[in-house]
């Protein structure tokens, strides 16, 4: 899909239905129309917005969520699936996927999308936790692992050696292959070498929103301009691996600038994206300005192809870690 005059989106009757996408752009640069401003984030007096029929799902129980659930506890992990309460839970460990985190449970940082704990971890770090990662994985026969963690400001290298030790200790043990999901590391280079020298097969870091939201949904120490650094760095020291990103939809961007951002993750050489509907997780402080259709992630979809992103998951339930497997198909594995 071309991003000329008015949308084809727009024609097609969404326009109305999206209102902060409600606005003309011509070559992805946003045109100033009497009466029609972008608006902030804002926390508003309106009461929430009801969720669609498309965004209901059936809860995830027995089978591979039983197992994966039980093998985690037994080995005293977190997974980001379930903690999130994530709504593809039951369709990515059907499909021997999971997502892990380490580095403790407490963020140094304080996103307001997020719900996860922040405050000082005071560089407590646990040296069993790679191989207990490790052996759950083996355990579990997981064809495919995601390993994020928490932002650990309070380590000097962010946590990188750990991430490090646990992909190595993973393809000690088993077949799995790796995918990484970083903090920005404090922009440390020598720290993102670190971590990028163990030879996962995929390392991801998301720039969660657009370049003008992101002081309203992001923690202060984070920035769109870090993010895109680094993203651009990791891509330019190992140009073999596959790099990944996520944006979120629904708290207030625009159509062009979803483009721009898309366009600046390709100039930084990412492989790979991921597009989802924001839910606010329990907890969280940041409200749904909007719940973007079905139709208008599928025509984002088109565009994030036609920019040459090798991989794209793009839909109202997609999250940075949804059917992650996917994305063997790139690194030839099966």
């Amino acid at each position: 899909m071309g991003v000329t005059g008015t949308s084809e989106i727009m024609r097609k009757g969404h326009g109305t239905a999206v209102l902060f996408w409600n606005l003309p752009f011509d070559q992805g640069k946003l045109v100033k129309a009497p009466g029609n401003n972008i608006m902030p984030v804002n926390e508003t007096s309106t009461p929430p917005l009801k969720k669609p029929d498309w965004l209901k799902t059936v809860a995830a129980i027995g089978g591979d969520f039983d197992n994966v659930r039980e093998v985690s506890r037994k080995f005293q992990l977190h997974t980001v699936c379930d903690a999130s309460h994530c709504p593809n839970i039951r369709e990515c460990w059907s499909e021997r996927s999971a997502t892990f985190m380490i580095l403790g449970d407490i963020c140094t940082r304080h996103c307001r999308f997020c719900a996860v704990n922040h405050g000082d971890p005071k560089g407590k770090t646990d040296p069993s936790e790679p191989k207990r990662v490790a052996h759950a994985i083996k355990e579990l026969d997981l064809r495919f692992a995601v390993i994020t963690s928490v932002t650990r400001d309070d380590l000097d290298d962010g946590g990188a050696s750990v991430f490090a030790e646990t992909v190595r200790a993973i393809h000690s043990a088993s077949e799995s292959k790796v995918e990484l999901l970083i903090p920005d590391l404090s922009g440390n280079i020598e720290a993102l070498q670190k971590l990028a020298s163990s030879a996962p097969e995929v390392v991801g870091h998301n720039i969660e929103t657009v370049e003008r939201l992101q002081e309203q949904v992001r923690d202060p120490k984070s920035s769109y301009a870090r993010s895109i650094s680094l993203l651009t760095e990791l891509k330019d020291l190992y140009p073999n691996m596959i790099t990944k990103s996520s944006i979120m939809l629904g708290i207030g961007e625009t159509l062009p600038e979803v483009v721009r951002t898309m366009s600046d993750l390709r100039d930084a050489g990412v492989d790979a994206i991921t597009i989802g509907q924001y839910l606010k997780p329990k907890g969280g402080n940041l409200p749904i300005a909007e719940y973007i259709p079905p139709e208008m992630f599928q025509r984002i979809e088109e565009q994030a192809s036609d920019m040459g992103f090798r991989y794209i998951a793009c839909g109202p339930l997609v999250r940075t870690s949804y059917r992650a497997e996917k994305i063997l198909d790139l690194i030839g594995g099966a």
